[in-house]
């Protein structure tokens, strides 16, 4: 399930680290947050879409290996995102 554009576009404006900044890893944390916020809603309602519940793990999958990497570069930086997006600490 594909973000709305209007969506994608909040996101990046609120988690960028400069003006043309899109691929930061505090952006690809939120835009991969609300992803998985979005299909979990749709599991909910769709509990046999197994095919979407393993693109749901991959994506739980890529988040936290990009958590591991911003936790190890800038543990600051790491813990504002987390702050930020609602998610628990380890």
């Amino acid at each position: 399930m594909a973000l709305p554009k209007e969506v994608k576009e909040r996101i990046i404006q609120e988690y960028r680290r400069h003006e043309k900044d899109t691929g930061s890893p505090e952006v690809q944390i939120a835009i991969l947050t609300e992803k998985i916020n979005r299909l979990t809603e749709h599991l909910k309602k769709h509990k046999k879409d197994i095919h979407s519940r393993r693109g749901l793990i991959a994506m739980i999958h890529a988040r936290r290996k990009h958590l591991e990497y911003l936790r190890e570069k800038d543990y600051q930086r790491y813990l504002e995102v987390v702050k930020k997006l609602g998610l628990k600490v380890k």
